[in-house]
Order: C-alpha cells, then structure tokens, then sequence
C-alpha cells in the first residue's frame, strides 16, 4: 500500500459498500433536485410574459429582449463555469449558483424597472449555466463506468421534470390567485414560489452532497480514467491549472464534434419547446389554453426514453454511446420528415410527430451531456467538458428563437419551419455517424 496520505488500493476502487450506497442515493437525490430547482428557476420567464406584458406594459419584443440575454448569458456562462468548477469544486460552485439564481427570481416579482429586469436576467443566466456541468461533474465521482448509462439515463429526468413542474405550478398559481394576493399579482408570487422551491432544495443539497466519497471517508468508486489524456497524462493532470486544461478539453476534437451536434439537437430541443403552442395557435386554429396543453407532449413523451436509453446503453450497447444516439437520431429525422410531409394536415398530425420527435431526441440529449461526456472528460474534466459541450450547444437556443421568430413573421408557412427542423435533424444524424465512424476506425488501428 501506498505511504501517500489519501491513497487507497488500486483494487479497492469501484467496491460499493452499504456507507457508499447510502451517501450516493443521498448525492444522487440532492443533485437531482437541484436541477430541478434551476428549472423552476430558469423557466417560470417563459411562463409569465404575457401578464407581465399586460401589468408593466413591455411590448413582445422587449420581452424578447430579456430572453435572449438571458441565453446568451447561459451560453457564455457554461465556458466560465466550466473552467470554474475545476477550481472550486461542484458543491461550492453549485451552492452559489443556486443561491444567485434564487436571489434573482425574487428580484423579479418586486422589480417594476426594465432595465433592472433585463440586467438581473444576465445574472441570473450566468448562475444558471453552474447548473449542468456542475451537477454532472457532482455525480461522476459516485458512478461506476457499468452502471453509468442506467443510472445517468433515470437521473437525467431532472430537467424535464423540472420543466414541466415549473409550468404546472405556475399554471396553477395563476389560476388560484389570478386576483393576486395583498396587492401583489400572480406573477409575481409566482417567481417567489420557484424561489421558495429552489430556498428548499438549496438546504437539503448543502446537507447531502459530497463531491467525492473519499469527502466522507470511503474509498473512490471511480477512476482517473477519460479519452481525453493517456496515462502519462492524467498522471500530471493535477499539476495543471484549470485554464491549462480547459483549452485542452477544449480543443479536443470529440468535445468539438459533441458540442457541434448539441449545437443541432439543443436548437430543436429549444424551437419545439419555445413555439409549438405557438405554431399551433397561429397555423393550425388551435386555442391558447389547448395549444399550451398540447405543447408538454414534446417533454412528456422524452421521460421514458431517456430511461430507456440509458438502460439499453449498459445492457445491449455495452457503453457505445455512439451508435445509440446514431440509430435514436435516425429516428428523430424521420419524425420531422413526418412533421413536413403531414404536419400541415392538422394538430393531430403536428403534435403526432412532435411527440415523435421527443421520443427520440431526449434519449442523445441526455446522453451527450451525461453518460457520455462522464466517459469522455471522467471524474476529473466531466464538469470542464461538459461546460464546453453545453456552451456550444446553448447558442443554438440564441439562434433558434431568432431564425423561426423571422421566418414565421415573414412567411407564415408551417411546412419551411418543419423543413427547416427536418435539415438541421439530418445535420445532427450526419455528424453522429461520422464520430461513431471515426471512434471505429480509432479502435481498429490501436487492435492493429
């Protein structure tokens, strides 16, 4: 054995006793729930334009406004806390992102200034973009390499359900208090219940998280091992600075490639979430209330694939990430085929296909982002890797929300949005077969 302080038996490594089950399920939950909350917090915006156009008089395009520097924060930030979390580690990282971003949605329900408004958005973009790369990078250190596709694709639910929580708790508001509550409107209370959640599940986090098990006295359940250094490499990995290691991450070309096809699937992600309620109201006839119904198919019909996913990826796809986003990103292009060849015809068809879609793109989403980008950057670069990957793929939601908003606006034609969706989908589909292909042929010449 090792004389070096903190240094355990290399065959030790990856053991679960009960105290490592206890303290990952403890881990797990509070990471869990802390994605939620950045939800609550990220997404009540969204639910809340029109009453807060009707009680501050801001027009749509100064609503629009705030919505994009609140996504070109998000996008910038994700490189920032990349490279930070290296540095500060997920629990402090994570701890004042949650808190700046609470602080931020209460300043929303009392500010009646919109400049106040819009500078308290970028801030809270900037917190919010600590979410992802820091709870993933939280749970790398409590996952093994075989489980990681299960575990990952049932925890990746978190920001589904928190989107979908947010609106329904919103909706819910509104409806029971559209009178408002002493003196206050509904939107208002509503960014202090998101607030509230969030105050909740900051406590538990503080007292359930660890970064790492060594935190709590047990021993490591993963190694130093990634695709991103060889041995030698990671060896003085930890002599390096953060920023050192960020342009390497950086300028790997499997995190370029990831992050360009996050770049196509987080735009459709973004455009289906943003205007199908409104692409149904205004095409297709549907009303308001139905047509905000009818858009949470999309998120709906993503939770149980992305279970589904995770489980295949350890028991059938044996971790080849690659091959399962190919084939589930095969099929999210013949959904948006679907939406352009029918879509028109009626909602039953759009909302048909749309579901489709979220069926099939939830499962590479997640997987990009979690399972896989654990694999890539390991215990040590997950959270600088996916800050990377999730930066790049966050300024497709700043372009999506301009391009469909311009092309409606100035066209009014259903089928170019869903041509549109259908050739970023192939773009996507493409670029996946090619990194699947070239992690093939990378193999190949090392059995050589």
């Amino acid at each position: 054995m090792s004389d070096q302080p903190g240094s355990v038996p290399s065959n030790s490594i990856g053991l679960l006793s009960p105290e490592h089950r206890r303290w990952r399920w403890k881990v797990l939950i509070a990471t869990y729930l802390s994605y939620v909350g950045y939800y609550f917090c990220r997404k009540a915006y969204g639910s809340l334009k029109a009453p807060i156009e009707n009680d501050l008089g801001w027009d749509t395009l100064q609503l629009a406004h705030i919505w994009t520097a609140f996504l070109a924060a998000y996008m910038i930030g994700q490189f920032i806390n990349g490279a930070l979390g290296r540095k500060t580690g997920s629990r402090v990282l994570l701890l004042c992102g949650m808190a700046i971003t609470l602080v931020s949605n209460i300043v929303f329900g009392f500010t009646q200034s919109y400049q106040a408004f819009l500078g308290f958005m970028i801030v809270n973009g900037l917190a919010q973009a600590s979410g992802w790369p820091g709870n993933v990078g939280a749970v790398a250190p409590w996952i093994r390499s075989q489980e990681r596709g299960t575990i990952m694709g049932m925890w990746s639910t978190c920001y589904v359900l928190g989107n979908l929580g947010c609106k329904w708790v919103i909706a819910l508001i509104l409806r029971v208090l559209a009178a408002g509550l002493m003196g206050y409107a509904a939107w208002r209370i509503s960014f202090w219940a998101c607030s509230l959640v969030m105050l909740g599940i900051w406590a538990l986090f503080l007292a359930w998280q660890r970064n790492r098990p060594e935190d709590v006295g047990l021993t490591p359940l993963v190694g130093d091992e990634n695709e991103l250094e060889t041995k030698a490499e990671q060896d003085a990995a930890g002599r390096r600075d953060g920023w050192t290691m960020f342009f390497k991450v950086l300028f790997t070309p499997t995190v370029l490639m990831m992050g360009f096809i996050y770049f196509f699937l987080k735009f459709l992600r973004y455009a289906l979430d943003s205007w199908t309620p409104y692409l149904l109201h205004q095409s297709l006839g549907v009303d308001e209330a139905t047509a905000a119904f009818y858009g949470s198919v999309f998120d709906i019909a993503g939770i149980v694939p992305m279970i589904l996913t995770g489980v295949l990826l350890d028991r059938v796809f044996k971790g080849n990430w690659r091959i399962l986003c190919f084939i589930m990103c095969l099929g999210m292009t013949g959904a948006f085929a679907f939406a352009a060849a029918f879509g028109s015809h009626g909602p039953a068809y759009l909302v048909t296909a749309y579901g489709l879609v979220g069926f099939m793109i939830y499962g590479p989403d997640s997987l990009i982002v979690g399972t896989a980008v654990i694999g890539v950057g390991g215990k040590r670069e997950a959270i600088t890797a996916v800050g990377i990957i999730n930066g790049l793929g966050s300024i497709g939601p700043i372009f999506q929300e301009e391009i469909i908003g311009y092309l409606f606006n100035r066209y009014r034609d259903l089928n170019q949005i869903n041509m549109l969706f259908l050739l970023l989908a192939g773009v996507a589909t493409l670029l996946l077969f090619i990194l699947w292909l070239r992690a093939r042929m990378r193999a190949s010449a090392v059995a050589t």
